[in-house]
């Protein structure tokens, strides 16, 4: 069974001459980290959207762990580019908001948010509202809103683009620490090549709404980010992706 499958899937905007996604058909196997690379307007949120029930396909048929997408939502996480944090709840708090939900324990609420903030370096900072964080702060609270509900799928839009070069790297070693531990399928929006090789096991480019390669990403996990960043193979495998995309 596949974790995601889109099947010559087409989405049409009103009043816009091409498609934003035509005949796309791309699976993803569970466990499997897969990342979707293309420049703006080539369909890589369009697609995240349809596989989180957001957006129905005007051809195809699109499948989520098995189920039509909004059947699946209690077991998938979406990190848009945006934190979306409340203002009004602190970051322990702001991260507990999908475990109240779903009807947790306080202490069980408080446990996880404190693992789950000190996974992305914010246990300092658990009592603090998000106007007394920074853009970057605020982002690794949300992705840790999102790790909290230990989702079976999880969609990301490019949620490390908000943080500095060092904090990037720090949070993506976390994440990847974290995601290794669950058994999530994970599929992630980026337009940086170099990320997309470090993190995923797939790389699919999308151009013009149509998917016109997939990579396999040869790396070995655990990986070490610090040093694959250096490594000559990432540096060939980007300029390879980048001549692709143009």
């Amino acid at each position: 069974m596949a974790a995601v499958r889109l099947d010559r899937v087409t989405v049409r905007f009103p009043g816009t001459a091409q498609p934003a996604v035509t005949n796309v058909s791309l699976s993803c196997a569970p466990g499997e980290f897969v990342v979707l690379v293309g420049r703006s307007g080539s369909g890589k949120t369009t697609i995240l959207n349809m596989l989180a029930g957001l957006l129905p396909p005007d051809e195809g048929e699109v499948r989520v762990l098995d189920r039509p997408p909004v059947a699946a939502r209690a077991d998938l996480g979406y990190m848009f580019a945006r934190d979306a944090l409340m203002p009004w709840r602190t970051a322990r708090r702001n991260v507990e908001l999908g475990l109240e939900i779903l009807g947790r324990s306080k202490q069980e609420r408080h446990e996880v948010s404190e693992r789950m903030l000190r996974k992305v370096g914010l246990e300092h900072a658990a009592g603090r509202l998000p106007w007394q964080l920074s853009q970057g702060m605020r982002q690794r609270v949300a992705l840790a809103r999102t790790w909290a509900r230990e989702p079976k799928l999880l969609l990301m839009d490019e949620p490390f683009s908000a943080l500095d070069a060092q904090t990037r790297q720090e949070a993506q070693s976390g994440f990847l620490e974290t995601w290794a531990g669950t058994g999530a399928t994970v599929v992630l929006v980026t337009h940086d090549l170099r990320e997309a090789l470090l993190l995923g096991d797939r790389v699919v480019l999308l151009a013009g709404g149509r998917v016109i390669r997939e990579v396999r990403v040869p790396f070995a996990r655990p990986r070490d980010l610090e040093e694959l960043a250096v490594d000559p193979r990432v540096h060939a495998l980007e300029h390879e992706l980048r001549d692709l995309l143009r």
